[in-house]
């Protein structure tokens, strides 16, 4: 879905670069020095950018090798353009996000609220929640992630431990809000926030946990004032925010292009973030250029990615109790759907570590015995050839001196068995030959494997070597890790 958004609205201008999958914190902050510049001339150099095609991962990553992802977030502030961060709210929805081009991304606590709890934004969602999502939103990408810290969970304690909390899980940035618990999304009825002072208290607190923890975490201050109280109100706080320390100011719900004017003229320096709340929020929906105009730096679409989900699985939904599937311009094939989530990459990187099969011995309290070469088929011929072992699997089991005048060249004892171990990859691991009276051995510790009685197996199978018989399999099953294994007369 965010990739038709991709196509849709483009990035301003952002260039792609390669991946980088530090997600290492600890820089000392820099304030960032940033400028407004001029829009692109024209529309043709974003419907370009829009053609460019997308890779299976990470088409656009703001980082650069070795940078932490508050420094790239400063980075995509610095440069020129309003950019385009839809909101995402699991590891598949960020990672979308990134394979479509975005040079960064949100966390929407409404959409976390909706998919993981499966309830709405009314403060019912917990800081542990939030962290625990967060952190496997930003290992799934290479590209900064703004969290959504709500009002800090608390007082300014708890906005300290929040900070670090959201730190710690790797986030770029993070949205504080002035609401009072429970707090809720912005554009619902019945919004209320704290006093003046303790909004400015809790600014300085996010930015006193930031430096105390090395972090150069981009702190959003987010006022929802303007419903609550006044256009006034909320101006006069983001105003306050910007003295505090905060990096980036937002007012949430500005009901119209004048309001937001009015806003972005406040603390000119500092960055000012847009929230296009999609399919009827109060804050008129404008493109980006116009944003851009305006005086925005950052936009955010918290909605986009959920809305579309749930209005996709429930037509999907009502196809399957027709009878059908959806249809193929609903639906990715299988490939696409494993290409998005990895397995080509998984299957060329798991390439690096595979273990080919090669010649070994295993001493089996007997004798060495030498395992060998694969080959099509079970019938084989042994080496010959006692080696040095390279593997003591057991130690002996079975004392020959104790077996009642039964030696190792008489009845049961004497068979030779084909022990063959192949992975679930289809290389084959092990293919040795063992006697017999070594599983005697392991079944008085075991008497059954895998539901069967390997000796009583042996004790009817035909001796005679020339017996069409021989070769007989005695056991075949897959472990729990998926390898077959077999035993079977030589």
């Amino acid at each position: 879905m965010a990739c038709y958004t991709a196509l849709l609205h483009p990035p301003l201008a952002s260039s792609l670069s390669p991946c980088s999958s530090s997600r290492r914190a600890g820089a000392t902050r820099a304030p960032p020095s940033l400028q407004r510049v001029a829009a692109p001339s024209s529309l043709a150099s974003a419907r370009a950018l829009a053609r460019v095609r997308i890779s299976p991962r990470c088409a656009a990553s703001a980082g650069a090798p070795g940078e932490t992802p508050a420094a790239a977030l400063r980075r995509v502030l610095e440069t020129p353009g309003a950019h385009q961060a839809p909101a995402c709210y699991d590891a598949l929805s960020a990672r979308l996000v990134e394979r479509a081009g975005f040079r960064a991304c949100f966390t929407s606590g409404f959409s976390i609220s909706a998919a993981r709890l499966g309830l709405p934004d009314v403060g019912l969602i917990s800081y542990g929640e939030m962290i625990d999502q967060g952190r496997l939103i930003t290992e799934a990408v290479s590209i900064p992630v703004i969290g959504d810290a709500d009002n800090g969970y608390g007082n300014s304690m708890n906005v300290k431990r929040t900070v670090k909390g959201f730190i710690n899980a790797g986030f770029a940035g993070m949205i504080l809000e002035d609401q009072v618990s429970p707090k809720a999304c912005g554009h619902t009825q019945g919004r209320k926030v704290v006093s003046r002072e303790e909004a400015i208290m809790h600014i300085k607190a996010a930015v006193d946990a930031r430096n105390e923890s090395g972090s150069d975490i981009v702190i959003v201050a987010r006022t929802d004032s303007r419903q609550a109280l006044s256009l006034d109100e909320a101006l006069w706080r983001v105003r306050a925010f910007a003295d505090a320390g905060a990096d980036v100011l937002f007012i949430d719900a500005l009901a119209s292009r004048e309001e937001m004017k009015a806003f972005c003229a406040i603390a000119p320096g500092v960055p000012k973030m847009a929230n296009m709340l999609e399919g009827g929020g109060k804050t008129p929906i404008l493109s980006p250029v116009e944003l851009e105009e305006i005086g925005y730096k950052i936009i955010a679409y918290p909605l986009s990615l959920i809305g579309v989900s749930m209005r996709a699985m429930e037509d999907a939904l009502i196809a399957i109790k027709g009878g059908r599937i959806p249809p193929p311009s609903s639906l990715p094939s299988f490939e696409e759907i494993k290409d998005t989530l990895g397995f080509n990459h998984y299957y060329e990187e798991e390439k690096q570590y595979v273990v080919t099969p090669a010649q070994s011995s295993y001493r089996t309290g007997y004798g060495d015995y030498t395992s060998e070469p694969s080959s099509p088929g079970y019938s084989s011929s042994t080496t010959g050839k006692t080696q040095e072992p390279v593997i003591d699997i057991l130690p002996q089991l079975y004392d020959i001196g104790s077996s009642g005048g039964r030696g190792p060249s008489t009845g049961m004892w004497s068979r030779t068995l084909r022990l063959k171990i192949t992975g679930r990859d289809g290389i084959q691991k092990i293919d040795a030959r063992i006697p017999a009276g070594f599983l005697e051995g392991m079944t008085r510790i075991i008497p059954g494997l895998a539901g069967a009685n390997i000796m009583e197996r042996l004790r009817n199978a035909p001796i005679d070597a020339d017996n069409p018989q021989n070769g007989q399999i005695l056991l075949d099953f897959e472990d729990a890790m998926g390898d077959r294994i077999q035993v079977f007369i030589a």
